[in-house]
Protein backbone atom coordinates (compact mmCIF):
# COMPACT_ATOMS: atom_id res chain seq x y z
CA UNK A 1 0.00 0.00 0.00
CA UNK A 2 1.29 3.46 -0.89
CA UNK A 3 1.92 5.63 2.15
CA UNK A 4 -0.25 8.75 2.25
CA UNK A 5 2.15 11.48 3.25
CA UNK A 6 1.84 13.00 6.69
CA UNK A 7 1.46 16.78 6.84
CA UNK A 8 4.40 17.37 9.15
CA UNK A 9 7.14 15.23 10.61
CA UNK A 10 9.57 16.15 13.38
CA UNK A 11 12.73 14.08 13.53
CA UNK A 12 15.56 13.89 16.06
CA UNK A 13 13.16 14.74 18.87
CA UNK A 14 12.68 13.68 22.46
CA UNK A 15 9.07 13.04 23.40
CA UNK A 16 7.42 13.49 26.77
CA UNK A 17 4.27 11.67 25.72
CA UNK A 18 2.75 11.82 29.24
CA UNK A 19 1.08 8.48 28.61
CA UNK A 20 0.06 6.69 31.78
CA UNK A 21 2.15 3.73 32.92
CA UNK A 22 4.81 4.44 30.30
CA UNK A 23 7.72 5.36 32.58
CA UNK A 24 8.89 8.80 33.66
CA UNK A 25 7.14 11.44 31.53
CA UNK A 26 6.28 8.66 29.06
CA UNK A 27 9.61 9.63 27.54
CA UNK A 28 10.90 8.42 24.19
CA UNK A 29 14.46 9.38 23.25
CA UNK A 30 15.68 9.66 19.63
CA UNK A 31 12.08 10.00 18.55
CA UNK A 32 9.92 11.23 15.72
CA UNK A 33 6.51 12.89 15.77
CA UNK A 34 4.06 13.36 12.88
CA UNK A 35 0.59 14.72 12.25
CA UNK A 36 -1.93 14.51 9.45
CA UNK A 37 -5.20 16.36 9.17
CA UNK A 38 -4.80 17.80 12.65
CA UNK A 39 -4.38 14.37 14.28
CA UNK A 40 -1.28 12.65 15.60
CA UNK A 41 -0.07 10.13 13.02
CA UNK A 42 3.13 8.92 14.67
CA UNK A 43 4.79 9.35 18.06
CA UNK A 44 7.57 6.88 18.60
CA UNK A 45 11.22 6.03 18.02
CA UNK A 46 13.02 7.13 14.87
CA UNK A 47 13.84 3.48 14.31
CA UNK A 48 10.12 2.75 13.90
CA UNK A 49 9.61 5.06 10.92
CA UNK A 50 8.49 2.98 7.92
CA UNK A 51 10.66 4.84 5.40
CA UNK A 52 13.04 7.73 4.98
CA UNK A 53 11.61 10.97 6.47
CA UNK A 54 11.51 12.77 3.12
CA UNK A 55 9.26 10.05 1.75
CA UNK A 56 6.88 10.18 4.69
CA UNK A 57 5.79 13.81 5.07
CA UNK A 58 5.14 16.96 3.10
CA UNK A 59 7.24 18.92 5.57
CA UNK A 60 10.08 17.52 7.64
CA UNK A 61 11.55 19.51 10.55
CA UNK A 62 14.62 18.71 12.62
CA UNK A 63 13.87 19.07 16.34
CA UNK A 64 17.59 19.06 17.11
CA UNK A 65 17.10 16.99 20.25
CA UNK A 66 14.49 19.35 21.72
CA UNK A 67 11.60 18.01 23.78
CA UNK A 68 8.05 17.75 22.47
CA UNK A 69 5.21 17.65 24.99
CA UNK A 70 1.43 17.67 24.64
CA UNK A 71 -0.07 21.13 24.41
CA UNK A 72 -0.63 22.50 27.90
CA UNK A 73 -4.13 22.60 29.38
CA UNK A 74 -5.28 25.37 31.76
CA UNK A 75 -8.40 23.70 33.12
CA UNK A 76 -9.65 26.40 35.54
CA UNK A 77 -9.73 30.11 34.66
CA UNK A 78 -11.98 33.11 35.11
CA UNK A 79 -10.37 34.78 32.11
CA UNK A 80 -13.28 37.04 31.15
CA UNK A 81 -13.87 40.00 33.46
CA UNK A 82 -13.56 43.78 33.60
CA UNK A 83 -11.54 45.94 35.97
CA UNK A 84 -9.10 44.73 38.61
CA UNK A 85 -8.87 44.45 42.39
CA UNK A 86 -5.43 45.85 43.13
CA UNK A 87 -6.76 47.92 46.05
CA UNK A 88 -8.08 44.75 47.67
CA UNK A 89 -4.62 43.25 47.27
CA UNK A 90 -3.34 46.15 49.34
CA UNK A 91 -6.08 45.59 51.93
CA UNK A 92 -5.18 41.94 52.33
CA UNK A 93 -1.52 42.85 52.82
CA UNK A 94 -2.67 45.06 55.69
CA UNK A 95 -4.41 42.11 57.31
CA UNK A 96 -7.99 42.38 56.05
CA UNK A 97 -9.35 38.90 55.29
CA UNK A 98 -10.84 37.79 51.99
CA UNK A 99 -14.12 37.06 53.80
CA UNK A 100 -14.23 40.56 55.34
CA UNK A 101 -13.65 42.21 51.98
CA UNK A 102 -16.44 40.15 50.44
CA UNK A 103 -18.91 40.95 53.21
CA UNK A 104 -18.16 44.66 52.79
CA UNK A 105 -19.26 44.56 49.16
CA UNK A 106 -15.86 43.95 47.61
CA UNK A 107 -14.42 40.73 46.32
CA UNK A 108 -16.47 39.05 43.64
CA UNK A 109 -19.13 41.77 43.70
CA UNK A 110 -16.54 44.41 42.82
CA UNK A 111 -15.77 42.53 39.63
CA UNK A 112 -19.47 41.92 38.96
CA UNK A 113 -20.14 45.66 38.94
CA UNK A 114 -17.27 46.30 36.55
CA UNK A 115 -18.22 43.42 34.27
CA UNK A 116 -21.89 44.38 34.06
CA UNK A 117 -20.86 47.87 32.94
CA UNK A 118 -19.01 46.87 29.75
CA UNK A 119 -19.97 45.43 26.39
CA UNK A 120 -19.30 41.98 24.97
CA UNK A 121 -16.67 43.53 22.69
CA UNK A 122 -14.89 45.05 25.68
CA UNK A 123 -14.93 41.72 27.52
CA UNK A 124 -13.60 39.97 24.43
CA UNK A 125 -10.72 42.41 23.95
CA UNK A 126 -9.65 42.40 27.59
CA UNK A 127 -9.73 38.60 27.73
CA UNK A 128 -7.88 38.28 24.43
CA UNK A 129 -4.83 39.97 25.97
CA UNK A 130 -4.83 37.54 28.90
CA UNK A 131 -5.35 34.58 26.62
CA UNK A 132 -2.43 35.64 24.43
CA UNK A 133 -0.13 35.49 27.44
CA UNK A 134 -1.15 31.89 28.09
CA UNK A 135 -0.73 30.90 24.47
CA UNK A 136 2.84 32.19 24.29
CA UNK A 137 3.96 29.52 26.74
CA UNK A 138 2.41 26.51 25.11
CA UNK A 139 -1.20 26.46 26.32
CA UNK A 140 -3.46 24.96 23.66
CA UNK A 141 -6.60 24.27 25.73
CA UNK A 142 -8.22 26.72 28.15
CA UNK A 143 -11.32 26.49 30.32
CA UNK A 144 -13.13 29.82 30.79
CA UNK A 145 -15.84 30.34 33.41
CA UNK A 146 -18.56 32.95 33.54
CA UNK A 147 -19.81 34.00 36.97
CA UNK A 148 -19.10 37.74 37.08
CA UNK A 149 -22.51 38.65 35.69
CA UNK A 150 -24.92 37.00 38.12
CA UNK A 151 -27.73 37.93 35.75
CA UNK A 152 -28.81 36.42 32.45
CA UNK A 153 -27.71 39.28 30.21
CA UNK A 154 -24.15 39.54 31.51
CA UNK A 155 -23.61 35.80 31.85
CA UNK A 156 -24.61 35.42 28.20
CA UNK A 157 -22.20 38.20 27.22
CA UNK A 158 -19.35 36.48 29.03
CA UNK A 159 -20.00 33.08 27.52
CA UNK A 160 -20.47 34.51 24.02
CA UNK A 161 -17.16 36.34 24.39
CA UNK A 162 -15.52 33.04 25.35
CA UNK A 163 -16.96 31.32 22.29
CA UNK A 164 -15.63 34.19 20.12
CA UNK A 165 -12.17 33.68 21.59
CA UNK A 166 -12.33 30.04 20.57
CA UNK A 167 -13.35 30.98 17.04
CA UNK A 168 -10.64 33.60 16.58
CA UNK A 169 -7.67 32.03 18.36
CA UNK A 170 -5.55 28.97 17.70
CA UNK A 171 -6.70 27.37 20.93
CA UNK A 172 -9.37 24.99 22.20
CA UNK A 173 -11.69 26.65 24.72
CA UNK A 174 -14.06 24.86 27.08
CA UNK A 175 -16.75 27.08 28.60
CA UNK A 176 -18.27 26.73 32.07
CA UNK A 177 -21.36 28.49 33.41
CA UNK A 178 -20.50 29.45 36.99
CA UNK A 179 -24.10 30.05 37.98
CA UNK A 180 -23.69 29.99 41.75
CA UNK A 181 -20.72 32.25 42.41
CA UNK A 182 -22.05 35.02 44.66
CA UNK A 183 -25.38 36.51 45.67
CA UNK A 184 -25.98 39.80 43.81
CA UNK A 185 -27.27 42.81 45.79
CA UNK A 186 -30.63 42.86 44.02
CA UNK A 187 -31.31 39.43 45.55
CA UNK A 188 -29.85 40.21 48.99
CA UNK A 189 -33.14 39.45 50.74
CA UNK A 190 -34.35 36.92 48.15
CA UNK A 191 -31.70 34.22 48.23
CA UNK A 192 -34.07 31.37 47.38
CA UNK A 193 -35.42 33.34 44.43
CA UNK A 194 -31.92 33.82 43.06
CA UNK A 195 -31.07 30.15 43.27
CA UNK A 196 -34.38 29.28 41.58
CA UNK A 197 -33.68 31.86 38.87
CA UNK A 198 -30.24 30.41 38.14
CA UNK A 199 -31.49 26.80 38.22
CA UNK A 200 -34.42 27.64 35.98
CA UNK A 201 -34.61 30.28 33.24
CA UNK A 202 -30.94 31.29 33.23
CA UNK A 203 -29.60 27.73 33.05
CA UNK A 204 -32.15 26.81 30.37
CA UNK A 205 -31.31 29.84 28.23
CA UNK A 206 -27.60 29.08 28.35
CA UNK A 207 -28.16 25.42 27.55
CA UNK A 208 -30.49 26.22 24.65
CA UNK A 209 -27.88 28.51 23.10
CA UNK A 210 -25.18 25.88 23.56
CA UNK A 211 -22.88 28.26 25.39
CA UNK A 212 -21.68 26.01 28.21
CA UNK A 213 -19.83 22.71 28.23
CA UNK A 214 -20.28 22.38 32.00
CA UNK A 215 -21.56 24.24 35.06
CA UNK A 216 -19.82 25.21 38.28
CA UNK A 217 -20.69 26.49 41.74
CA UNK A 218 -18.86 28.01 44.71
CA UNK A 219 -19.83 25.84 47.67
CA UNK A 220 -18.52 27.75 50.68
CA UNK A 221 -19.62 29.50 53.86
CA UNK A 222 -19.44 32.91 52.13
CA UNK A 223 -21.12 31.59 48.98
CA UNK A 224 -23.63 28.74 48.54
CA UNK A 225 -24.73 25.83 50.68
CA UNK A 226 -24.60 22.13 49.98
CA UNK A 227 -28.35 22.03 49.37
CA UNK A 228 -28.22 24.97 46.94
CA UNK A 229 -25.30 23.44 45.09
CA UNK A 230 -27.04 20.09 44.77
CA UNK A 231 -30.18 21.74 43.45
CA UNK A 232 -28.15 23.54 40.79
CA UNK A 233 -26.29 20.39 39.79
CA UNK A 234 -29.52 18.40 39.57
CA UNK A 235 -30.96 21.01 37.19
CA UNK A 236 -27.78 20.95 35.11
CA UNK A 237 -27.78 17.16 34.87
CA UNK A 238 -31.37 17.24 33.61
CA UNK A 239 -30.14 19.39 30.72
CA UNK A 240 -27.24 17.08 29.97
CA UNK A 241 -24.53 19.36 31.36
CA UNK A 242 -21.49 18.06 33.27
CA UNK A 243 -20.50 19.68 36.56
CA UNK A 244 -17.41 21.07 38.26
CA UNK A 245 -17.13 22.53 41.76
CA UNK A 246 -15.19 25.11 43.73
CA UNK A 247 -14.83 22.86 46.75
CA UNK A 248 -13.51 23.22 50.29
CA UNK A 249 -11.27 26.21 49.63
CA UNK A 250 -11.81 28.08 52.89
CA UNK A 251 -13.54 25.44 55.00
CA UNK A 252 -14.79 21.86 54.79
CA UNK A 253 -18.28 22.23 53.33
CA UNK A 254 -18.40 18.61 52.15
CA UNK A 255 -17.61 19.93 48.68
CA UNK A 256 -15.42 17.02 47.60
CA UNK A 257 -18.17 14.56 48.46
CA UNK A 258 -20.81 16.65 46.67
CA UNK A 259 -18.65 16.71 43.55
CA UNK A 260 -18.25 12.95 43.75
CA UNK A 261 -21.98 12.42 44.28
CA UNK A 262 -22.67 14.11 40.94
CA UNK A 263 -19.68 12.45 39.26
CA UNK A 264 -18.19 15.88 38.65
CA UNK A 265 -15.43 16.30 36.12
CA UNK A 266 -13.41 17.99 38.84
CA UNK A 267 -13.40 19.41 42.35
CA UNK A 268 -11.15 22.45 42.58
CA UNK A 269 -9.09 23.98 45.46
CA UNK A 270 -9.68 21.25 48.12
CA UNK A 271 -7.52 22.75 50.88
CA UNK A 272 -10.02 21.68 53.57
CA UNK A 273 -11.36 18.49 52.02
CA UNK A 274 -11.82 15.54 54.38
CA UNK A 275 -10.43 12.05 53.95
CA UNK A 276 -13.95 10.83 53.25
CA UNK A 277 -14.45 13.45 50.57
CA UNK A 278 -11.21 12.53 48.83
CA UNK A 279 -12.14 8.84 49.01
CA UNK A 280 -15.47 9.63 47.37
CA UNK A 281 -13.68 11.50 44.58
CA UNK A 282 -11.40 8.52 43.99
CA UNK A 283 -14.38 6.21 43.65
CA UNK A 284 -16.21 8.61 41.31
CA UNK A 285 -13.19 9.34 39.09
CA UNK A 286 -13.37 13.06 39.84
CA UNK A 287 -10.16 15.00 39.14
CA UNK A 288 -8.58 17.14 41.86
CA UNK A 289 -7.67 20.54 40.41
CA UNK A 290 -5.10 22.36 42.55
CA UNK A 291 -4.87 26.13 42.34
CA UNK A 292 -1.58 27.24 43.93
CA UNK A 293 -1.96 30.78 42.61
CA UNK A 294 -4.90 31.49 44.91
CA UNK A 295 -3.12 29.74 47.78
CA UNK A 296 -0.12 32.01 47.21
CA UNK A 297 -2.00 35.29 46.77
CA UNK A 298 -4.27 34.70 49.78
CA UNK A 299 -1.24 33.58 51.84
CA UNK A 300 -3.09 30.48 52.94
CA UNK A 301 -1.49 28.02 55.35
CA UNK A 302 -3.49 24.84 54.87
CA UNK A 303 -2.41 22.84 51.84
CA UNK A 304 -4.56 20.42 49.85
CA UNK A 305 -4.26 16.80 51.04
CA UNK A 306 -1.63 15.81 48.49
CA UNK A 307 -0.55 12.59 50.24
CA UNK A 308 -4.15 11.36 50.43
CA UNK A 309 -4.78 12.20 46.77
CA UNK A 310 -1.69 10.22 45.80
CA UNK A 311 -2.55 7.32 48.09
CA UNK A 312 -6.01 6.90 46.59
CA UNK A 313 -4.91 7.53 43.01
CA UNK A 314 -6.99 10.66 42.46
CA UNK A 315 -5.78 12.37 39.26
CA UNK A 316 -4.19 15.73 40.11
CA UNK A 317 -4.51 18.65 37.71
CA UNK A 318 -3.09 22.16 38.06
CA UNK A 319 -4.51 25.44 36.74
CA UNK A 320 -3.86 29.17 36.95
CA UNK A 321 -7.31 30.09 38.32
CA UNK A 322 -6.67 33.38 36.52
CA UNK A 323 -9.02 35.89 38.12
CA UNK A 324 -8.82 39.53 39.28
CA UNK A 325 -9.18 38.90 42.99
CA UNK A 326 -7.29 35.88 44.24
CA UNK A 327 -5.10 34.65 41.38
CA UNK A 328 -4.09 37.38 38.90
CA UNK A 329 -1.78 35.01 37.04
CA UNK A 330 -1.49 34.37 33.29
CA UNK A 331 1.45 31.96 33.38
CA UNK A 332 0.71 28.25 33.60
CA UNK A 333 4.40 27.34 33.86
CA UNK A 334 4.75 29.65 36.87
CA UNK A 335 1.76 27.86 38.35
CA UNK A 336 3.55 24.54 37.80
CA UNK A 337 6.55 25.86 39.72
CA UNK A 338 4.24 26.99 42.55
CA UNK A 339 2.63 23.57 42.69
CA UNK A 340 6.05 21.99 43.19
CA UNK A 341 7.38 24.54 45.67
CA UNK A 342 4.21 25.18 47.70
CA UNK A 343 2.43 21.83 47.50
CA UNK A 344 5.35 19.43 47.06
CA UNK A 345 4.39 18.00 43.68
CA UNK A 346 7.15 16.51 41.57
CA UNK A 347 7.92 18.15 38.20
CA UNK A 348 6.47 15.08 36.50
CA UNK A 349 3.25 15.40 38.51
CA UNK A 350 3.13 19.09 37.61
CA UNK A 351 3.48 18.39 33.90
CA UNK A 352 0.86 15.63 34.10
CA UNK A 353 -1.34 18.17 35.88
CA UNK A 354 -1.30 20.54 32.91
CA UNK A 355 -1.50 17.87 30.22
CA UNK A 356 -3.06 14.46 30.83
CA UNK A 357 -4.97 15.31 34.00
CA UNK A 358 -5.86 18.84 32.92
CA UNK A 359 -7.55 17.35 29.87
CA UNK A 360 -9.36 14.81 32.07
CA UNK A 361 -10.66 17.63 34.27
CA UNK A 362 -12.46 18.97 31.18
CA UNK A 363 -13.65 15.60 29.90
CA UNK A 364 -11.22 15.90 26.98
CA UNK A 365 -8.89 13.01 27.81
CA UNK A 366 -9.77 11.17 24.60
CA UNK A 367 -8.94 14.24 22.54
CA UNK A 368 -5.82 15.78 24.01
CA UNK A 369 -3.40 15.70 26.94
CA UNK A 370 -1.02 12.95 25.73
CA UNK A 371 0.98 12.30 22.58
CA UNK A 372 -0.83 9.27 21.18
CA UNK A 373 -1.75 8.32 17.63
CA UNK A 374 -5.27 9.45 16.78
CA UNK A 375 -5.45 12.26 19.29
CA UNK A 376 -5.51 15.92 18.36
CA UNK A 377 -2.17 17.26 17.20
CA UNK A 378 -1.79 19.67 20.11
CA UNK A 379 1.90 19.85 20.95
CA UNK A 380 4.76 22.11 22.00
CA UNK A 381 8.44 21.95 21.07
CA UNK A 382 10.64 23.12 23.96
CA UNK A 383 14.32 24.20 23.88
CA UNK A 384 15.11 22.36 27.12
CA UNK A 385 17.37 19.52 28.18
CA UNK A 386 14.86 17.88 30.56
CA UNK A 387 11.08 18.22 31.12
CA UNK A 388 11.69 19.22 34.76
CA UNK A 389 12.85 22.60 33.46
CA UNK A 390 9.24 23.54 32.79
CA UNK A 391 8.64 23.60 36.56
CA UNK A 392 12.16 24.72 37.49
CA UNK A 393 12.22 28.08 35.72
CA UNK A 394 9.98 30.81 37.17
CA UNK A 395 8.22 33.60 35.35
CA UNK A 396 7.60 32.38 31.82
CA UNK A 397 11.35 31.97 31.32
CA UNK A 398 11.17 29.06 28.86
CA UNK A 399 9.79 30.10 25.48
CA UNK A 400 8.51 27.35 23.18
CA UNK A 401 10.32 26.86 19.91
CA UNK A 402 7.03 25.85 18.27
CA UNK A 403 3.37 25.40 19.22
CA UNK A 404 0.58 23.66 17.32
CA UNK A 405 -3.11 23.26 18.12
CA UNK A 406 -5.48 21.20 16.03
CA UNK A 407 -8.65 23.01 17.11
CA UNK A 408 -8.35 25.40 14.18
CA UNK A 409 -7.87 24.28 10.58
CA UNK A 410 -5.58 27.26 10.08
CA UNK A 411 -3.45 26.22 13.02
CA UNK A 412 -3.25 22.66 11.72
CA UNK A 413 -2.18 23.82 8.28
CA UNK A 414 0.39 26.35 9.47
CA UNK A 415 2.96 24.01 10.93
CA UNK A 416 5.64 25.72 13.01
CA UNK A 417 9.23 25.70 11.87
CA UNK A 418 12.12 24.66 14.09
Amino acid sequence: MTHQKWDHLWINARLATMRENAGAYGAIENAAFADKGGRIAYAGPMSGLPAEPSALATRVMDAQNQWITPGLVDCHTHLIFAGNRATEFEQRLKGVSYESISKAGGGIMSTVRATRAVSEDDLFEQARVRLSALLTEGVTTVEIKSGYGLDLETELRMLRAARRLAAQSYVRISTTFLGLHALPPEYASKRADYVAHMCGPVLRAIAEEGLADAVDAFCEGIAFTQAETERFFTAAAALGLRVKLHADQLSDTNGAAIAAKFRALSADHLEYSSDAGIAAMAKAGTVAVLLPGAFFVLREQRKPPIARLRELGVPIAIATDCNPGTSPIVSLTTTMSMACTLFGLTPEEALAGVTRNGARALGLQNETGTLEVGKAADYVVWPISHPAELSYWIGNSVKPAAIACSSSLAAANQAPQA
